[in-house]
């Protein structure tokens, strides 16, 4: 979904198996939750089936009902959105060590939040804006679900560049060619694994091995993270994808 900023296949193709994707919402404001779950429990292959009204809760809950998604605000109290995030993402949530860690989508105001980008460091596979669609939204998770990012670029652009983060040396040092640096910036601007092989003219096994490398010369937990360090680097110009 490019012209929303997702990034990821159509949102349809997440779900194909046929099993609901489940959802769990952690927001410390119970208007919101409710809200959430109301609209996202009509939109299809969406099952919200737990809430928690903080970051402890969030990881209680996540560890006992194993949804494949957190939807998760950033500011709550006894323990931040970020910091349950990186407590899920580690595994250390997970008593049994046996399952796979639920994906996070970070869900915010955007404007007035200036922890985003560190929960993206944290492991988060996106964000999304409270004030999107509940369409979008749901389609979100079910990008997220099928092992795809959930970006804005040009507002994740507008944030790194009002707020200057750790680790702009990161890609000079990681020496990436010439074509991972081009696949990292067609990511930037929002494409998916198959779009960006139509663009470059090579295969989709191509372009997937291009983003592991990716991946793994940059440290970055997923593909989100990787254009954080994009941006934090300047490889990526705030604004070139407006």
């Amino acid at each position: 979904m490019t012209g929303s900023g997702l990034t990821g296949s159509d949102a349809s193709a997440a779900n194909e198996a046929g099993a609901p994707v489940t959802v769990l919402i952690a927001d410390d404001d119970a208007v919101t939750r409710s809200g959430l779950r109301t609209l996202l429990s009509v939109q299809p292959g969406i099952a919200v089936i737990g809430e928690a009204a903080d970051g402890v809760e969030a990881v209680e809950e996540a560890r006992r009902l194993r949804p494949d998604v957190v939807l998760m605000d950033v500011r709550m109290p006894r323990r931040n959105g970020i910091e349950a995030t990186r407590q899920l993402l580690s595994g250390s949530a997970d008593a049994a060590g046996s399952a796979d860690p639920p994906k996070v989508v970070v869900i915010t105001t955007f404007e007035n939040d200036d922890y985003v980008t560190a929960a993206l460091g944290a492991g988060a596979s996106g964000f999304v804006l409270k004030r999107l669609p509940v369409r979008q939204i749901a389609e979100a998770v079910r990008v997220v679900a099928a092992g795809e990012a959930v970006l804005f670029p040009a507002a994740l652009g507008r944030m790194v560049t009002a707020r200057p983060l750790r680790g702009a040396e990161a890609l000079p040092k990681a020496a990436l060619t010439v074509r991972e640096e081009e696949v990292l910036r067609l990511m930037a601007t929002g494409l998916s694994n198959p779009e960006i092989a139509q663009s470059l003219a090579v295969s989709l096994e191509t372009v997937k091995t291009h983003v592991g490398n990716v991946l793994t010369k940059l440290g970055a937990q997923n593909r989100t993270h990787a254009v954080v360090i994009a941006y934090e680097s300047g490889l990526v110009v705030p604004g070139f994808t407006d």
